[in-house]
This record gives C-alpha cells, sequence and structure tokens, in this order.
C-alpha cells in the first residue's frame, strides 16, 4: 500500500501507528485551565467598581458547555472551593453556587442534549446574571440600585468573554487530545 501511495499511514505529526492520547494530558488541561482562570483575576487590576470578570466560572461554564459530560458533576465543589481563597466572596458561596451550576447544567444537558451556540451563549448569560447578582446580595454590602448599576459593566464584559472562553476551550480541547507516541 506504501508503494501506492506514500502518504497512506501518515498524518501531519507523521505515523499514525503507535500513537495515543495522554490520559494525564486529556485529565489536567480542563482542571489546570479553570484554576488558572481563577487565579488569574487577581493579578491585572484594581478598581473601586466591580469590573473584573469572575473567569473561573467563565471558564467552568465553557468547559461544561463546550464539552459536556468532560467533568464530573461534583467538580464545582472543590473548583468552588479554591475559588472562594481567591475572589473575596464569603466563604463556601462559590462552592454552593458552582455545585448548583454544574448540577443545572446537568439537567438541561439530560432535557436539551443538542443545543446550538446561541442556546449555550444565553444559558450561560443567565448562570452569570444569577451568580452575579447572588454574590452583590451576599456579599455583606448594602444592596442599593447605585450598586446594582455599577454591577452592570461587570455583567455585561463577562458575558462578552463567554465567546472568547469557549473558543479557548476549543483550542485547549485539540491540545488535550493530541497523539503523542506510546513508549
Amino acid at each position: 500500500m506504501e508503494r501506492n501511495d506514500p502518504r497512506s499511514r501518515t498524518d501531519a505529526y507523521g505515523s499514525r501507528i503507535n500513537r495515543s492520547h495522554s490520559r494525564l494530558l486529556a485529565n489536567f488541561v480542563p482542571w489546570a485551565s479553570i484554576v488558572v482562570a481563577i487565579v488569574l483575576p487577581v493579578f491585572p487590576i484594581a478598581t473601586a467598581m466591580p469590573l473584573v470578570p469572575p473567569l473561573g466560572l467563565v471558564m467552568l461554564l465553557a468547559w461544561r458547555l463546550v464539552r459536556p459530560g468532560l467533568l464530573p458533576v461534583w467538580a464545582g465543589v472543590p473548583l468552588g472551593l479554591l475559588d472562594d481563597l481567591y475572589s473575596g466572596q464569603p466563604f463556601g458561596f462559590a462552592v454552593f453556587t458552582w455545585s448548583l451550576v454544574m448540577l443545572g447544567i446537568e439537567i438541561l444537558e439530560t432535557r436539551m442534549p443538542w443545543r446550538s451556540y446561541w442556546q449555550d451563549w444565553f444559558t450561560a448569560a443567565m448562570v452569570i446574571m444569577s451568580y452575579l447578582l447572588a454574590g452583590w446580595l451576599l456579599s455583606g454590602g448594602q444592596p442599593t440600585v447605585h450598586s446594582l448599576v455599577a454591577l452592570f459593566p461587570q455583567f455585561v464584559l463577562t458575558v462578552l468573554i463567554f465567546p472568547i472562553a469557549a473558543r479557548l476551550v476549543a483550542m485547549l480541547d485539540r491540545v488535550r487530545l493530541t497523539r503523542w507516541k506510546v513508549l
């Protein structure tokens, strides 16, 4: 067969024989990308009003909506615990809300297994709005109309960042499923 077409047993990365996915990479990339997204908002900016989006939640939503079934339902507990350490919200807030998000998306997945990109974006926007409003109410501050108006730019920025996060998840998923030479 190689005499007729020398490219028949090769692809862009060389021989297809003896290539397989790395289990370590396949399991590590989603968790690591969410952890980096949780820690990332600590560094760039410090403002008087909430502007930095909850990137950890956005990445969790992106992984769960782009690659359903990849993260277990209980993933909201340890990742929410880590987010509680970095976000400044009351301890246990992210554990509770991220667990509810994972359960809610699991229920949505059983009801509507085939969704479009726009439905995923709408779902993420509703989850993000609920998360930000719950954080606003439970943060210990005085909920006023002015603080609600100040929350609006963070909501808009977070909803607009979701497609970028979904695209990043798609690229990380290709990296995660790269075939490596098996020894």
